[in-house]
């Protein structure tokens, strides 16, 4: 029998996944979308594959992969998912199908306690807080009677303590065979579990980590896959850069800095001249980060070169820490510890050297300022032909899913950014009956998106159609500013009329936290910016509309995208249609994705930007939304949610 007669069966009405699942029901889109997939998989194609939500896609791909007999990898867009198709939908289709492949989860190695990493700071007892301190044992237990040390499976130690900083490992400061716990390593033995796998779930960041920097194990596992499956797809353009490309931060070399004079503490103390030159690294790095003023600024190397004491700033932190590394150089045989310190240093330097002197046609030099910190990356402006090499390496199916990465049901942005121009391209509408479930409102009468007045119309225009609605809203904001002062204005007004909407706001506490307070209280308005725009899963009446300030067209004052447009309009292409509003409409698309989660689910979209109906690409982004039934009165917006109300 075939691949794709074997899905076949496995999806039909009386079929194993019906047997095994009591919710199962067959849906045509999944079907042709798994078919599709067990083609791509037969013939070794490369396939891009748009399903809308509700599809079912993880099952899509899971059945042909798991069928296939073939070693396969998976890679998700975040580590949630990562979590939840390892735990959760592998087992069930595994177990549905009958099928006896193997199956292991890799983390990249910040995910995984490091005994060694564990130990130094048990002894040293440096911590950034008492509660890090108190940590300690709980984390010494866990490393003890742990079979994975993954820090998911530790919930009484929070994901953002400080303290996981100093019980994890980096690629810098492994010391790898030299390690005295090396049989013990967790993510050693992580990497030996992918190996013997057939199935593999990876993320995307750890995939292009590793292709790149051959460091995290999928280097090993890539030569053996005959199939990789992307989920999230839409991710890897950005992520693909961040690794095609070359970054260098002063928190590097703030980290070297202290593990140095940490080294020389406990190693050697006799080398006073180590502990001498940490300081003036340390001082080069704070010096050069007040060069920038604003936290949250990007700008082109050719702008920060224009800065007052950027090159004297530059020229400190290349001497300090070329001192430095003089000196780690002669102590570098007396302990692994002290030579890895060394090598990053060497790395460091050259990376340092290199982004100032850099003139490489497809990369953008560029600065971000952080609050403590400055990163100087070199973005490269296209990874087609870097992912290209991948793709062409070896016979083997690619496969490349997610519910956003075609315009009107046109792949050609995707493919020209992956690399993809040889790919078979598919797409399938979602199940949902958008229009009886779902209404799209544009207001009218609002000011131009980049009037001062715009952010306090989106706040007045959101007011009643949150009090319509009941709370139960998103309020997604292109920007951080923007988000921070419709929060403002909102709170405001609540308190002004009496509204008693539990009202959220992105960065008050963890992404996971808010969403369960979210759902708790049941009529909340929470106003986020990018977290909450995509991988975010609320359904029933809790979240009953979701309301976007602006269509999310990059800032054009972004380095990357600025150098993109440059190049493309020298090429003679239209950037803006063939670039940004591709970008624009899958953003979007994201966004309004969080309405709408299942079947019974009831909802208004409300998109506040007015170019959505009076600019002539506004019709190209509506027209790839789903079919929404739309309109621009406010009145048949209470309506709708009237019904709703009465209904519930």
């Amino acid at each position: 029998m075939s691949l794709q007669q074997q899905v076949s069966a496995a999806f039909s009405e009386h079929g194993s996944l019906a047997q095994a699942m009591p919710d199962f029901r067959s849906r045509p889109q999944q079907q042709e979308m798994a078919q599709a997939i067990a083609e791509a998989i037969e013939q070794q194609q490369q396939l891009v594959a748009e399903a809308g939500t509700g599809t079912g896609k993880t099952y899509a791909y899971l059945v042909p992969a798991l069928l296939s007999g073939g070693k396969v990898i998976i890679s998700t867009g975040t580590k949630t998912l990562q979590d939840q198709l390892y735990q959760r939908d592998l087992p069930a289709v595994r177990e549905a199908l009958k099928v006896p492949v193997t199956v292991a989860m890799l983390k990249g190695r910040a995910n995984y306690i490091c005994h060694y990493h564990l130990q130094r700071a048990s002894q040293e007892g440096r911590f950034q807080s008492r509660e890090d301190a108190q940590y300690i044992p709980l984390l010494q237990s866990f490393a003890e009677h742990s079979t994975s040390g993954d820090k998911a499976e530790l919930v009484e130690v929070p994901e953002q303590a400080t303290v996981w900083q100093q019980v994890t490992s980096t690629r810098d400061n492994c010391v790898g065979q030299d390690c005295q716990f090396y049989k013990q390593c967790f993510v050693m033995e992580a990497r030996k579990q992918a190996l013997a796998a057939d199935v593999v779930v990876v993320n995307h960041h750890l995939f292009f980590a590793d292709v790149m920097l051959r460091d995290e194990g999928v280097a090993e596992l890539l030569p053996s896959a005959n199939t990789v499956v992307f989920d999230e797809a839409h991710q890897l353009p950005e992520v693909a850069g961040l690794f095609f490309g070359e970054d260098i931060s002063t928190s590097q070399l703030m980290d070297l800095a202290r593990d140095s004079q940490m080294a020389y503490l406990t190693l050697a103390k006799d080398c006073v001249a180590l502990s001498e030159a940490v300081p003036p690294l340390e001082k080069a790095c704070r010096d050069f980060r007040l060069v920038f003023q604003f936290e949250g600024a990007r700008m082109p190397v050719q702008k920060a070169q224009t800065l007052k004491k950027f090159d004297e700033a530059y020229q400190s932190l290349l001497q300090s820490l070329a001192a430095l590394t003089a000196v780690l150089e002669t102590q570098a045989g007396r302990d692994p510890l002290l030579e890895k310190c060394w090598q990053r240093g060497e790395a460091l330097l050259a990376l340092l050297e290199a982004w100032l002197k850099g003139n490489h046609a497809n990369l953008v030099r560029w600065v971000e300022v952080f609050s403590q910190s400055v990163q100087l990356h070199a973005t490269p402006l296209s990874v087609a032909d870097g992912f290209g090499k991948q793709l062409n390496a070896q016979p083997r199916a690619w496969i490349f899913t997610s519910a956003t990465l075609a315009v009107k049901s046109d792949f050609s942005h995707y493919q020209g950014q992956m690399g993809l121009l040889a790919a078979q391209t598919k797409h399938w509408q979602s199940p949902f009956d958008y229009g009886q479930q779902a209404l799209l409102y544009v207001p009218t009468g609002m000011p131009e998106p980049n009037s001062i007045a715009y952010t306090a119309a989106v706040a007045a225009m959101s007011l009643p159609v949150l009090q319509a609605s009941r709370g139960r809203a998103f309020v997604l904001c292109t920007s951080l500013k923007a988000m921070r002062e419709v929060h403002a204005l909102l709170k405001q007004a609540f308190e002004t009329q009496g509204l008693d909407y539990p009202l959220l706001m992105q960065g008050e506490s963890n992404r996971t936290e808010l969403l369960d307070r979210f759902r708790a209280h049941g009529n909340a308005v929470l106003v986020g910016s990018q977290s909450f725009w995509e991988g975010v899963d609320v359904r029933g009446e809790a979240l009953s509309c979701v309301i976007i300030d602006k269509l999310p067209f990059a800032p054009p004052d972004d380095p990357v995208l600025s150098a993109r447009i440059e190049k493309m309009n020298a090429e003679g292409k239209n950037a803006f249609m063939e670039y940004q509003l591709p970008y624009a409409v899958i953003t979007l698309k994201q966004g309004a994705g969080r309405l709408i989660r299942d079947e019974q689910d009831l909802g208004v979209l409300m998109i506040c930007d007015p170019r959505l109906v009076e600019k002539p690409y506004g019709r190209r982004i509506w027209q790839s939304l789903p079919p929404f039934r739309r309109t621009r009165v406010q009145q048949e917006v209470e309506d709708f949610f009237a019904l709703i109300n009465s209904v519930a």
